[in-house]
């Protein structure tokens, strides 16, 4: 037999002996017997992944990629440098000053300068603490995404300023912000536009479940109309229910089994209770499939060979705004990502998207330290979780992008900002087209005394009006994912509102 054929054949007992150990509860059976006659068809390398990192809290995108021509600068400066605590960082060059108040800019030191393929007339820099950032810039492999946030449509200041037309609702709002990034619509909405794009690529996979991992809690980014998201633990990986992970009760296997059938059987036509038995039934046989098949953190290239996470010398401690050293929690989370990734033979997974999350980004006080340190725990996790892709020869199959609520004001309260719209963010990954800026850089400008900014990106407080929508950068990643134009149009209403010229922002290869 030809190799080829032996190892499609190989890979379809292995998905099928994986879906069966995750009984009917998995998935309908048309589509488990469709998703392993893909999955015997298609070839191993055929694997894709994206991976949204959410900064909880509205991140201040002007403190992480910052325009350091000499109109932007003053226009930032200016700005930025308000008693009682100004928060306007200092220019690239400068040397930090070790007696400084921790935190402080002064302590900090000079931006980060990058160099940009196209630096559309200007210069640009990074937050001081992300020189790992910086390095996965120059390498090619990370990319900068200016000023993005939902939009309806394309939209001016003036077009912003009419109270008829369209925009996104309850903006500046936390928790509505938060459902507009995720699901393209109002809080309450029940499917985001990861889980979505799992609905539509999930048939590739025979261990459906698998689909949408999260490993910080429920996300709706990663809920669809049939795909069910799958959390884990970043510290130990599958969880468990209760003591279902033991091997006996009271000292018996036989106990323990039958406590194991109670559980996932239900002794009643209810609804409720057959749904939770399925569901509790799922939980039990996918916990046992992932705890088995996951590689041990404490081995390369996961983590130093015998390092634990509780240690220094792990790889997932990060030099904190301090200078001290601290276990970072976004690359435990990054981690347990990349051990799933590993086992997506044995889970029967070619298409998977995962949510991560790091918090805190809500500096309304106490900026030049809190911020800080989120900038240098998102650099050392982004560039942790690139070595260990590069590692496993998956960089080229794994995008990693950032979202955050909404970015933040301009203008400073004193210490820190306020709720804003637009922001930048990063995208990672093998197959982007990194070190460049994808969509117009703002224009940085001055309040205008009439409670406005003479810049036609910045309304009220300075906060940047989008100019690139959340449905542009997702409809980009979704073809790069394999979703055709139609089902790109279905997962994003939106992108049908703007240019078709427009729809693909073009970072991905």
């Amino acid at each position: 037999m030809d190799r080829s054929v032996n190892a499609s054949r190989r890979a379809f007992l292995q998905r099928a002996a994986a879906l069966s150990s995750l009984g009917a509860a998995a998935t309908p059976l048309a589509l488990n017997l469709a998703a392993m006659g893909t999955a015997s068809a298609q070839t191993a390398g055929d694997y894709k992944a994206l991976v949204c990192v959410f900064l909880n809290g509205g991140n201040d995108a002007f403190n992480m990629v910052l325009p350091t021509d000499a109109a932007s600068w003053q226009a930032y400066t200016t700005v930025r440098n308000q008693a009682p605590d100004p928060i306007n960082l200092r220019a690239a060059g400068t040397a930090p000053v070790a007696t400084a108040a921790i935190g402080s800019p002064d302590r900090l030191g000079g931006v980060l300068a990058l160099d940009p393929v196209n630096a559309q007339g200007r210069s640009f820099a990074l937050h001081p603490l992300m020189t790992g950032a910086r390095d996965l810039f120059a390498a090619g492999r990370l990319a900068v995404l200016p000023n993005i946030g939902p939009l309806v449509r394309p939209t001016t200041r003036a077009d912003y300023n009419t109270a008829s037309f369209p925009r996104p609702a309850s903006l500046f709002s936390h928790n509505d912000q938060q459902a507009a990034w995720q699901t393209l619509g109002a809080e309450g909405s029940t499917a985001g536009w990861g889980g979505r794009m799992g609905d539509l690529l999930m048939s590739a996979n025979s261990g459906a479940t698998f689909t949408s991992i999260s490993a910080a809690g429920s996300a709706v980014w990663l809920a669809g109309r049939s795909v069910l998201q799958y959390q884990v633990s970043a510290g130990s990986g599958a969880m468990r229910i209760g003591g279902q992970g033991a091997t006996t009760l009271f000292g018996s296997a036989v106990a323990m089994n039958g406590m194991r059938n109670v559980m996932r059987n239900a002794r009643t036509s209810d609804l409720l209770a057959r749904d939770h038995a399925a569901i509790v039934g799922r939980s039990i046989d996918a916990e046992q499939l992932v705890s088995a098949a996951l590689p041990a953190a404490n081995q390369a290239p996961y983590d130093a060979p015998g390092a634990t996470a509780g240690v220094a010398t792990s790889q997932l401690w990060y030099d904190t705004v301090n200078g001290s050293r601290a276990l970072n929690p976004l690359a435990q989370q990054l981690q347990v990502v990349a051990r799933l990734m590993a086992a997506r033979d044995t889970l029967g997974v070619r298409r998977q998207v995962f949510f991560v999350n790091l918090g805190g980004f809500d500096t309304h006080d106490a900026q030049n330290r809190v911020h800080g340190d989120l900038m240098a725990r998102l650099s050392h996790a982004l560039a942790y979780f690139d070595g260990v892709l590069g590692a496993m020869g998956l960089r080229e199959s794994v995008t990693t992008f950032t979202a955050s609520d909404f970015g933040r004001s301009f203008t400073s309260n004193g210490d820190g900002t306020d709720h804003g719209w637009g922001a930048h963010h990063f995208v990672l990954g093998g197959a982007v087209r990194g070190r460049d800026l994808y969509g117009t850089f703002p224009q940085l400008g001055l309040p205008d005394g009439r409670g406005g900014f003479n810049s036609p990106d910045q309304i009220a407080n300075g906060a940047l009006l989008p100019t690139t929508s959340v449905e542009q950068l997702g409809g980009t990643l979704g073809r790069w994912f394999g979703l055709s134009d139609g089902q790109l149009m279905d997962v994003f209403p939106n992108l049908a509102n703007f240019d078709a010229s427009k729809r693909n922002l073009g970072f991905m290869a």
